[in-house]
């Protein structure tokens, strides 16, 4: 299969405009702030997934586990042609499928339905053996967590079989915006480290450096790329 590029008229720069389409309470704004770089690189530079592949089995499966404060997410969809611009000023409104937590029902593109913390690392865990087990060993698996997730047991337990049983082709971006309640003892990466993972640590807005963070081969197991932004307010 083919897997196509995006081209559209619309660049990086355009994020800002398009996010501010989105209004309304309840928008979450430095949970997508944290996450605009980060995305825009995936979506531009490393996810082998297009709009004309949407549905294809080899294309790669990219879960938005911080899902409260999609703006970003949103954003770079419309960017890379998922769906219109025009759908972006209903976000949050009642007959928009753009809801304030991403419904994969609902919007093109999107994986998996997301928002509560804790979720998106175990199902990005299962998604990657179930492809596995199909034998579709091409396929990339990337999940966005934040750094405060890591206070939901849930995401170590994930970790630590990911680890355990040389999840290849599993990558986990956390966004480190300094809002976690619990601290880490040397740090995010050497949580991932102690069980098994590769990991790179790089500056969350510099694009080359999140790319190469992103691409580093990690033969035999799991990889995961903590992405330092500015401290939450």
């Amino acid at each position: 299969m083919t897997f196509t590029d995006v081209h559209t008229a619309y660049g990086y720069g355009d994020l800002p405009r398009l996010m501010s389409l989105m209004t309304g309470d309840e928008k979450h704004g430095p949970a997508a702030t944290s996450t605009l770089d980060v995305l825009w690189v995936l979506y531009d530079r490393v996810l082998r997934v297009s709009p004309e592949v949407v549905d294809a089995p080899e294309r790669d499966r990219f879960l938005l586990s911080k899902g409260h404060g999609p703006m970003a997410y949103y954003a770079v969809l419309a960017a890379k042609g998922f769906f219109p611009e025009s759908l972006l000023p209903g976000f949050g409104a009642y007959d928009s499928p753009l809801g304030h937590h991403p419904d994969r029902v609902l919007v093109p593109g999107a994986e998996i339905s997301s928002g509560s913390l804790g979720h998106g690392l175990p199902l990005a865990v299962g998604s990657a053996l179930g492809l596995r087990a199909q034998g579709l060993s091409e396929v990339a698996v990337w999940v966005l967590i934040g750094d405060a997730e890591l206070d939901e047991g849930s995401n170590h337990e994930a970790i630590a079989y990911a680890g355990a049983i040389g999840l290849e082709r599993l990558h986990t971006v956390v966004v480190d915006n300094a809002s976690a309640t619990h601290g880490r003892p040397g740090g995010i990466a050497a949580r991932f480290e102690a069980a098994g993972w590769s990991t790179a640590t790089v500056d969350g807005r510099d694009h080359q450096a999140l790319y190469e963070g992103c691409t580093t081969p990690h033969p035999g197991r799991p990889h995961a790329v903590v992405a330092q932004v500015e401290a939450k307010d």
